[in-house]
């Protein structure tokens, strides 16, 4: 006979769907903006390339994000794509308590982003300017849509999300067969 403490109930099949979402492999971001001299910073991991011509990229953000809303109301953000060793930089931009406005950056070198003024932080291993062109809802997300209207690229690995957890990744080539 089994006791409570060995009783085990199979995972709901949105428990089983949130694991395989966590296998998508993706690079992170912070996104940053600066609205009436108001600074602000998050961590992505779902930034993509929507269009080539003209050059768009897509950001996911959770519903009621403040980055969203003042990316909106500004017109332009920016995208740090985060190299291997910048783990903290984005856990810090995911941690609710961290401060607002400027002092969020506090302590982190950065630069203001040709046209968007957004903070653009060093050792990132690019940096995109962007225009808002769109924020739609999807499902519990906004995904905010910008035209890139600079761009700058550095060297590095990328920092990569993988099964709830940061990793440096070691780009090594694909074995051909």
């Amino acid at each position: 006979m089994s006791t409570a403490a060995e009783v085990r109930t199979a995972p709901s099949p949105a428990q089983l769907r949130r694991r395989a979402l966590r296998h998508l492999a993706s690079p992170v971001s912070v996104l940053t903006v600066s609205h009436g001299g108001r600074l602000h910073g998050t961590t992505v991991s779902t930034v993509t390339t929507v269009s080539l011509t003209p050059l768009i990229l897509g950001a996911c953000l959770k519903s009621g994000s403040v980055l969203a809303e003042l990316a909106v109301a500004e017109g332009r953000f920016a995208v740090n794509v985060l190299g291997g060793d910048q783990g903290p930089v984005a856990r810090w931009f995911a941690d609710s308590s961290r401060p607002d406005g400027a002092r969020q950056f506090d302590g982190l070198p950065w630069t203001s982003a040709p046209y968007a003024d957004a903070p653009l932080l060093e050792g990132a291993l690019a940096h995109y300017a962007c225009r808002v062109t769109e924020c739609v809802r999807v499902g519990d997300h906004e995904v905010l849509l910008g035209q890139v209207v600079h761009a700058a690229t550095g060297e590095g690995a990328p920092l990569l999300s993988f099964a709830g957890g940061l990793f440096a990744g070691a780009l090594q080539p694909a074995p051909d067969a």
